[in-house]
């Protein structure tokens, strides 16, 4: 069940089926992004979230400032252990603001219990990020 929720949430990120990635998500969700508590000023999408109302909203912004037509984001491997489970994969961007691309690696950590997703942590190079969204 795992694996499956995994490709059902990476599919509908995929198609911007931003309600249909967070009808995936627990009310209450331990979510968590690789960057300080209080996000990054350029980087508004990072901040803290609690539960599936907030969800749909982090991916929308997360389209708002990029160029989705330029999104080469893929994945290279998932793993899964039980309830959990890891993505791994490249996230390749276009800031919409500036024309800025740029890309990182990144890791995924997720937790399915009783069919949806509880915990939500994501691993990238926030400087690469921060960087490409505060160029002129």
């Amino acid at each position: 069940m795992t694996r499956e929720i995994v490709e059902r949430l990476l599919g509908r990120m995929a198609t911007g089926d931003h309600d249909g990635a967070a009808e995936l998500f627990a009310e209450r969700i331990d979510w968590q992004l690789d960057w300080p508590a209080e996000g990054h000023p350029a980087v508004p999408w990072i901040r803290p979230r609690t539960g599936r109302a907030d969800v749909a909203g982090h991916f929308r912004m997360l389209e708002e400032y990029h160029v989705p037509e330029a999104n080469g984001t893929s994945v290279t491997r998932i793993l899964v252990d039980g309830a959990d489970a890891v993505v791994l994969g490249h996230i390749v961007q276009t800031v919409k603001a500036n024309g800025k691309a740029y890309t990182s690696p990144f890791a995924l950590h997720l937790t399915v219990e009783d069919g949806l997703i509880t915990r939500y942590h994501i691993y990238e190079d926030s400087l690469t990020v921060a960087e490409a969204l505060s160029a002129r």
